[in-house]
């Protein structure tokens, strides 16, 4: 039997290289869909119910994608041509998302964004659930953490570079204010560049790895030339897996749930304290959108700063310690935003989120990485990341009860509901049983 090899960090990092290009695209869409569907003509109240379109495409499409690239063999690899699909369909949609208006003469312009939404995020599904079972596939358990930081060192720089785009391009002189029914040239500009970066990346990780063929992939695995071995143990492992899974659910439901509603209400909600406005269509309230992007920014420069050194930390003070404690940081972070109303200082908070931020990418699939069985590792990672589009489905579903009950109409409000829900999920991680204790 043979061991994967240990990893150079250059292949590491080709590995993941393309995940950047799919995570601008993300963040474009994640920091600006709230805005985008409010110029087209949505009322707030409605905001977290027309988002359900993005974590729907994931409840479907990321186990399948895992499930049926577990069977996939190709010259090209088993998880690289699913990897290829969802950027030609992502590069698609990114265009037609500030184009919504093209869609919309043969049916309503927001019904038209919430179609887009859904088929874009379907696409981000298809690509980025492959990177993380290539990480899987590709990386010893010797260097699962590592491979895994990576990830989130690669995702959080993507983050960066998109939610702060809009910004960026507004300073250099693009318009910063949507026409009625039409998207600001700032944030139409900001999608097709992070087209160009989706096809730079993908192609990079697309042309450099090139992933272990079956026989060997079999070897490293005790995949197909064991197979006695692994039918005596299939039953166990899967049993453990499906129990790991459910201890990380209950994680998993508050912090992306905490998550959800920051996204959906942060640019309502620092434009009505900050720049006094609820009209989507005015510069101040693209302003207010800019900003929300440069403060998912900054937490996510603090949260690839942190991935750098996340492997050590947690080894030094426990997987389960630390992830615990970063999500007391987040939730901390989140419920102070509801008290400050000053552009500059409600940056400061961005620090404790991002230390969260990083824990949350990478904590999990780190976890599951070292009990999943090796020939599964696709369908597993689909799994898990049901674990993160249901707590969205509920946010979506409960959002407006939550907004008029709980927040009494006010996004800003929703800050609060967001930092609660990211402290109950730091109680909830001592119900995870970490195979690595340190």
């Amino acid at each position: 039997m043979l061991n994967k090899p240990t990893l150079a960090y250059r292949q590491i990092w080709n590995i993941n290289f393309g995940f950047l290009g799919t995570q601008i695209c993300f963040t474009l869409v994640m920091t600006n869909t709230s805005r985008i569907l409010s110029a087209l003509g949505a009322d707030t109240n409605e905001l977290a119910f027309l988002w359900l379109a993005a974590p729907l495409a994931g409840l479907f499409m990321q186990p399948l994608i895992g499930y049926f690239s577990d069977r996939t063999w190709t010259k090209l690899g088993r998880r690289i041509p699913y990897i290829l699909i969802g950027l030609v369909v992502s590069a698609i949609m990114m265009f037609l998302m500030p184009n919504s208006y093209i869609v919309s003469r043969i049916m309503p312009p927001v019904l038209a964004g919430v179609c887009i939404l859904f088929l874009m995020q379907s696409a981000f599904n298809v690509s980025m659930q492959p990177y993380r079972s290539l990480v899987g596939d590709m990386v010893n358990s010797e260097q699962s953490n590592l491979g895994y930081s990576v990830q989130t060192i690669v995702s959080n720089l993507g983050a960066i570079v998109g939610s702060c785009l809009p910004f960026l391009l507004a300073y250099i002189g693009f318009s910063n204010q949507a026409s009625e029914g039409g998207i600001a040239p700032s944030v139409s500009w900001a999608f097709y560049i992070g087209i160009g970066f989706l096809i730079v990346t993908t192609l990079w990780t697309c042309f450099t790895v090139k992933e272990y063929p079956p026989q060997q992939f079999a070897e490293y695995n005790k995949s197909e030339t064991a197979h006695k071995s692994i039918t005596d143990t299939a039953s166990t492992d899967n049993k453990k897996t499906i129990i790991t899974i459910l201890q990380l659910s209950i994680v998993q439901l508050f912090s992306w749930f905490a998550f959800y509603y920051i996204w959906v209400y942060a640019t309502d909600g620092i434009a009505s304290t900050i720049w006094n406005t609820s009209d989507p269509l005015s510069k101040e309230y693209n302003d207010a959108g800019n900003w929300f992007g440069i403060l998912t920014g900054v937490y996510s420069i603090i949260a690839a700063i942190f991935s750098i050194f996340l492997a050590k930390v947690t080894d030094k003070f426990g997987r389960k310690n630390f992830y615990a404690f970063s999500l007391v940081l987040g939730g901390i972070g989140m419920l102070s935003m509801f008290f400050i109303h000053d552009q500059y200082l409600i940056l400061l908070p961005m620090l404790f989120i991002g230390i969260a931020w990083a824990m949350i990418l990478t904590m999990p699939f780190s976890i599951l990485a070292n009990v999943v069985p090796p020939n599964k590792m696709g369908l597993y990672m689909g799994l898990l990341n049901i674990t993160i589009v249901i707590p969205q489905i509920a946010g979506g579903l409960f959002g407006n009860f939550l907004f008029t009950n709980v927040a009494e109409g006010k996004p800003f409000a929703m800050f609060l509901v967001s930092g609660v829900s990211l402290l109950i999920g730091a109680v909830s991680v001592v119900f995870i049983n970490d195979p690595v204790k340190k």
